[in-house]
């Protein structure tokens, strides 16, 4: 799981009302399921700036966040699991 996403999702718990009960649901996933954070490196930059090339040219820009998740799942040949449709900009990566 990109540390974006993992980090999105804490600070959804964090605004909410059930932050608590929110992230012991989230530690059991992470536990039982053995996912384990993606972590940015030198590689990740490349697919993050290629990525960013291309949807500029394209006129479809998506946010940051968005695009290291993009970059993330590129590099490690990952599915990506979104109901975001800006990633259709990005055919490459495959997506459920």
């Amino acid at each position: 799981m990109p540390f974006i996403v993992l980090a999105e999702l804490r600070a959804g718990f964090a605004a909410g009302k059930h932050g608590r009960e929110n992230e012991r649901v989230l530690g059991l996933f992470l536990n039982r399921a053995r996912v384990a954070p993606l972590f940015a490196d030198e590689e990740t930059t490349f697919h993050f700036a290629r990525l960013y090339g291309q949807l500029r040219r394209q006129g479809t820009p998506i946010p940051a966040h968005d695009l290291w998740i993009a970059a993330l799942a590129a590099q490690h040949g990952a599915l990506l699991c979104t109901r975001d449709a800006h990633f259709q900009n990005l055919p490459q990566i495959p997506r459920v």
